[in-house]
């Protein structure tokens, strides 16, 4: 008997392990039951499981989960980019976090992952010119999860933010894809300069905890910046930056730093 299209090819590999790992996780631990189907079982679609959950989270007595989730629906479903980027989100943490054991857990459980989907849709609004609706979810996200993104921000795909508490992010910065950053970040400006005034974070970047990175300076593909540095100025690729100010202290180590989250000086061990 030939086999089925689903059997040879699966249409959507991402959500059909998380609604594996869903039905696993109700057999496993029955009293997560009423979370997992509302937020993963209910839903036909990873994208309806991600407008859901943005709801869920942002909503207040201010604005109820209903008119959050047409807002996040809209958005999901209008620009396409949005959901395929999630997707990319969630794969990063479970590949670079060791405390990640399933795809479903940054959906569920992690607020760095949850941000920075509910800045998507910001963003997508933003884009939309409904800016006041845009900063209304900035001050929720900010609220619910301790992460300030501007809506004009550029964020690409494939990004952890790890832990997320006190994460900065200014109007004129923009991140590159796969890069990876942990708590106490901030991409801010150096004043009130008005146009472009923040950082541009580059491909396959690692930024450590507590690093600040300031002004309108371009930090290149696949380098590193330690734990604590304060970054004013250009980094080329692949090099590692330390202290405060930062500067180069060697190499990257290995060509894929925001990967291996390797965040010693030297080498780049695997997870």
């Amino acid at each position: 008997m030939a086999e089925t299209s689903h059997e040879l090819r699966s249409v959507d590999p991402v959500w059909d392990r998380i609604s594996a790992e869903a039905q696993s996780l109700v057999q496993s631990e029955p009293i997560l039951g009423g979370l997992v189907h509302s937020s993963i079982l209910h839903h036909a679609s990873f994208e309806s499981a991600l407008g859901y959950r943005i709801a869920l989270k942002l909503a207040s007595d201010e604005m109820p989960a209903q008119i959050i989730r047409e807002i996040a629906d809209e958005a999901v479903l209008s620009e396409p980019k949005i959901a395929h980027a999630a997707r990319a989100d969630a794969v990063a943490v479970f590949d670079r976090d060791p405390a990640c054991h399933q795809l479903l857990q940054p959906l569920l459980f992690f607020k760095g992952y949850q941000a920075l989907q509910s800045f998507r849709v910001s963003n997508w609004l933003w884009q939309q010119n409904r800016r006041q609706l845009a900063y209304f979810f900035q001050m929720r996200c900010s609220e619910v999860f301790g992460v300030d993104i501007h809506p004009n921000a550029t964020m690409g795909q494939g990004i952890m933010i790890d832990h997320a508490h006190s994460i900065v992010i200014g109007e004129t910065a923009r991140v590159g894809d796969n890069v990876s950053m942990l708590h106490s970040v901030t991409l801010g400006g150096t004043g009130k300069a008005d146009g472009v005034r923040h950082p541009k974070i580059e491909n396959g970047v690692l930024i450590g905890a507590g690093a600040k990175v300031l002004g309108n300076i371009t930090v290149g593909n696949c380098s590193k910046i330690a734990a604590g540095s304060v970054v004013l100025s250009e980094v080329p690729p692949c090099k590692t930056v330390a202290g405060i100010p930062a500067k180069i202290v060697g190499e990257a180590g290995c060509d894929q730093p925001s990967q291996s989250m390797n965040q010693l000086f030297s080498g780049c061990n695997e997870k």
